[in-house]
């Protein structure tokens, strides 16, 4: 899962409109953020197996800190407890909503990974395998997003061209980049798929501020802070 993971984001964002649509994008991918980091400091460990399935060549075999339940629990408790209390957001509401985003990750993941997902530790893996389908992980993907973004822009309206225009260039980025993954050739290292992700995820939290700051709520909201 990839793109589809910013589904949730844009959903909550239509429920929850004092919420930046950009945190919203890290709190979604807050756990491969911290996963990339810990790949690239050595300490969960992933390899290239072409064909271990058919979307996806990563045999992620040891990210107990990042990917196992008991863990995803702890990141959404600590993104919400951070908003809560370190940015001093109002109230445990919105807050929640980020924590929820946050753990929406694993959910996701579960769907389409194969058995490497650890309930606790580096044991008890699971995981439904869909990324052995390449057409039904793909279709996946674009319901999960395209049914947030339609609750997003329903619940938005753009005050600019950009605004009005860039949700769906945004959408269409995003998609292409998603096929760009499934069609490119296997990556040379373990350090390069980090590296990249990394970057992929920071720039699109970035494109999707800058977007949402050229919409507004219908109706108008308080802001959280």
């Amino acid at each position: 899962m990839f793109v589809g993971h910013y589904g949730p984001s844009f959903a909550i964002r239509a429920v929850r409109p004092e919420i930046p649509l950009w945190v919203l994008f890290v709190a979604a991918q807050l756990v491969d953020i911290a996963w990339v980091t810990l790949v690239l400091a050595g300490i969960e460990k992933v390899r290239i197996v072409a064909g271990i399935t058919a979307a996806n060549p990563l045999d992620l075999y040891y990210m107990p800190y990042t990917h196992s339940l008991v863990a995803a629990l702890l990141w959404s408790i600590a993104a919400a407890v951070v908003c809560r209390l370190v940015f001093r957001w109002k109230g445990w509401g919105a807050a929640a909503w980020v924590g929820a985003a946050v753990l929406s990750h694993w959910v996701l993941d579960f769907l389409v990974h194969r058995p490497d997902l650890p309930l606790y530790g580096n044991t008890a893996k699971v995981g439904l395998g869909l990324w052995n389908y390449v057409g039904i992980s793909l279709v996946l993907e674009v319901v999960v997003l395209l049914s947030g973004v339609w609750m997003y822009l329903a619940k938005t309206r753009g005050l600019t061209t950009v605004g009005r225009c860039g949700p769906m260039v945004f959408v269409v980025l995003m998609l292409a980049v998603q096929i760009a993954t499934l069609v490119a050739p296997l990556p040379p290292s373990p350090a390069t798929v980090a590296a990249s992700g990394l970057g992929a995820y920071l720039a699109f939290a970035a494109v999707a501020g800058w977007i949402d700051r050229r919409r507004v709520p219908v109706g108008g909201v308080a802001g959280v802070s």
